[in-house]
Parts: structure tokens; C-alpha cells; sequence
């Protein structure tokens, strides 16, 4: 890894150890779970290494192989804002640990991240690595469930990104050749199997080559746009509401959603309209990849990337364009754009017998729509992976 390289340049000696996340993908049930939906996903075998060693006085000093400025601060005096630089995160999951257990130990160490930013949750990938590094130095055990609830913290308290569990999830319960099935209101999850009859699959990345910050995105406008939805239908209904921010469109029966849809503005209509069809989508998709029938899972996938763009109503250009290339490239079962969709990727489960010619047919094709991205797109051919090692 070049991230251990760089830390015995530094440091002039061995890190102690090393940690390392997975990204994920969500072929279905995206945008739902800030709103306590149901999601699929998978973790993939690329991610997020940091080479690391503790430091007794407390700093945490950090460098990157993505980024120039090495950032540095204190495990008991975390900046109350995010700065605005790529450290923000790990400053947060500093934040976030320091409320549930004292620290006394902090740490250097060097980030490296094994794929271009954007749509596979490297965000949650550092924040999961990095907790899980800083945990160990002071001698923290770190659950499942609570090392998911922390990383959450630190994204969505301090960061300021209104997301829910779903890329958490999918980094740190994941296991090899499983689907991840969650139900993001109670954290119940299924891992389903792949079956022993099921079309051989690889799991294939798009990178449009424009990265993005979901901070300075629409997306927290797209979450209070569902949360008006749920509000809105509970009030229609006659159902008992508490504050604002506890609505949540999974508190509102499909049977009310249906009575009164038509009474809601027109982008909370489409944003509660996702929610409902995404939901039906994951639980048929999760009935399909049960049965190894990974055509009816990937075509479900391509209807719910088509919800999130005509519904959820994100989805940049680049990532429009990589989506309709997808729909009709051969060997393709099914994908849709990773993450918010304003910037990143796209993902596709393909049949890795077509995997040189939908290499080639994509990039031609996308390539000639912005050919000023040459050198900056690229692909990237992935197998489904374990979870995080606590």
C-alpha cells in the first residue's frame, strides 16, 4: 500500500498498524433511508487504508495521498465547525467518539483512498477506517451497530449531511457474495445468500471524473423535501405528528400516501413518489436475488435509477449520459448512479464475459459526449467484499 510507504517517509518508521474500509454499492434503495426505508447493497473490494501509529499527547495528525494540506488537531479540542477541508470528516469521528468514551490517545497516520471520490460512500469508508484506527490506540471495543451510530454522528451532526445508515450499513455488515438487505428503521438486516445457480456477476464502476461534496449539494434539500411530504400526508390524514424533523414518510401508510398525494406540491409528490416505488423495488429485488435471478435484480435496479432521476430528481449530466449508455450496453444486467448522483460514479452488475467490451463501449460512448473529461473518466472492475475487520 502507498499509504505505508508515505507514512515511513514521514515518520521514518513502521506504522503500528493498519486499518482499512470498504466502499459500497446500493444497486436499490437509494434516497430512502433518511426516511427509514428498506435498502440493498454490497461492499466492494476497494476502499479507504490508513497506515497509522498512536500518539501519547493526544494529536491527531493526518496527511493524504488524495489531498496536499497534512491536518492536525486535538482529540480533547475538536474545532465546534467543520473547517471546510477534507479533514472534516475525521475531525467529526473525532467529535463523535469523544462523546461516548474519553480519549487519551491520539494518532498520525496517512489516507489512502484505492478509488477516484464520489458515489461509493468515501466519505463513511474514511470515517468507518479512521474510527476504527482511533478506537484501537485507546483501547475502545467498537460493535457493529455502534461503530455505524458513530460514524452517523460524525456525517450527519458535525459535517452537517442529512444522510441515514444506508452507506454505514453496507461498509460494516457486508459479507462476500451476500446481499445486504436493511431495514434502516430498526437496523434489521438479512444477508442473502448468492446462489450456487446464479449468472456469474461482477460488479462494474463508471467514474464520470467530476467529484463532489454532498455538503454543498442539493441533497439536504431533497431530504427536507421528503420530510415535508411525510408531514404534509400526516396532517391530510388526521394523524398524530410531533416535530419536523421526526417525520419520516415511512410513518405514513402507502393507503394515505395514495388519498392524497395529489394534495401535495409537486416536488414533494415526486420525492414521496420515489420512496413508495423504492420500497416495493428492494423488497421484489431481494425476493429476486433469493431466487439467483440477478436479471430481474439488475432490471429493478435500472427502474430504481430511473426513479431517482425523474423522481428524486438528482442525477448530473455526466451521470444521466453513463445511465442511458448502461441501459443499452450488452452484458449489463442492471445499475443506476452511486450516492447522491450530482457527481461520482455509476454502478452496473455486469456478466463478466462482456466485461472487455462494456469497458470499451461505455468509454467510447461517454467519451464523445464530453470529451473534454479524457483522463479523468475511468472504469474500474470490482468483486463484492466482507464488511469492515473491528
Amino acid at each position: 500500500m502507498n499509504s505505508i510507504q508515505q507514512f515511513q517517509s514521514i515518520y521514518k518508521k513502521d506504522p503500528a498498524a493498519t486499518s482499512f474500509c470498504p466502499y459500497r454499492i446500493c444497486p436499490m434503495g437509494a434516497h430512502v433511508d433518511h426516511q427509514y426505508g428498506l435498502i440493498t447493497g454490497l461492499a466492494i473490494d476497494k476502499g479507504v487504508h490508513i497506515a497509522y501509529g498512536p500518539k501519547k499527547n493526544g494529536v491527531v495528525e493526518l496527511s493524504s495521498l488524495q489531498f496536499e494540506k497534512r491536518a492536525q488537531w486535538h482529540i480533547a479540542q475538536v474545532d465546534e465547525q467543520p473547517v471546510g477541508d477534507w479533514a472534516d470528516y475525521l475531525r467529526g469521528a473525532t467529535w463523535a467518539l469523544g462523546k461516548h468514551y474519553t480519549l487519551h490517545v491520539g494518532l498520525c497516520g496517512v489516507v489512502e483512498g484505492t478509488m477516484p471520490i464520489g458515489g461509493l460512500s468515501s466519505s463513511a469508508a474514511v470515517i468507518i477506517a479512521f474510527l476504527s484506527a482511533l478506537a484501537k490506540v485507546n483501547d475502545i471495543k467498537l460493535g457493529q451497530q455502534e461503530i455505524i451510530q458513530i460514524a452517523l454522528e460524525a456525517e450527519r451532526d458535525y459535517v452537517g449531511v442529512s444522510v441515514g445508515t444506508l452507506d454505514q450499513s453496507c461498509e460494516v455488515l457486508s459479507k462476500k457474495d451476500h446481499l445486504l438487505y436493511l431495514d434502516t428503521k430498526d437496523n434489521s438486516f438479512e444477508l442473502i445468500p448468492q446462489r450456487v445457480d446464479m449468472k456469474p456477476y461482477k460488479i462494474a464502476i463508471f467514474f464520470s471524473g467530476i467529484e463532489r461534496n454532498l455538503a454543498g449539494s442539493k441533497f439536504n434539500m431533497r431530504v427536507d423535501e421528503a420530510k415535508s411530504a411525510a408531514y404534509a400526508l400526516m396532517a391530510y390524514a388526521g394523524m398524530d405528528y410531533g416535530k419536523f424533523n421526526e417525520a419520516r414518510l415511512r410513518d405514513v401508510p402507502w393507503t394515505v400516501y395514495n388519498q392524497y398525494k395529489d394534495r401535495l406540491p409537486d416536488n414533494w409528490h415526486k420525492r414521496a413518489e420515489h420512496f413508495y416505488t423504492e420500497f416495493d423495488r428492494v423488497q421484489k429485488g431481494a425476493e429476486a436475488w433469493r431466487k439467483g435471478d440477478i436479471e430481474a435484480y439488475g432490471k429493478l435496479s435500472f427502474e430504481s435509477g430511473h426513479s431517482s432521476i425523474y423522481n428524486w430528481e438528482t442525477g448530473s449530466d455526466e451521470l444521466r449520459t453513463l445511465y442511458e449508455i448502461m441501459k443499452h450496453t450488452d452484458g449489463i444486467y442492471g445499475g443506476r448512479f452511486s450516492g447522491a448522483g450530482f457527481k461520482g460514479c455509476c454502478m452496473a452488475l455486469i456478466d463478466p464475459a462482456f466485461a472487455e467490451s462494456i469497458e470499451k463501449q461505455v468509454g467510447a460512448e461517454y467519451l464523445k459526449v464530453f470529451p473534454q473529461l479524457e483522463g479523468k473518466y475511468s472504469f474500474h472492475l470490482c468483486e463484492s467484499a466482507d464488511g469492515v475487520v473491528l
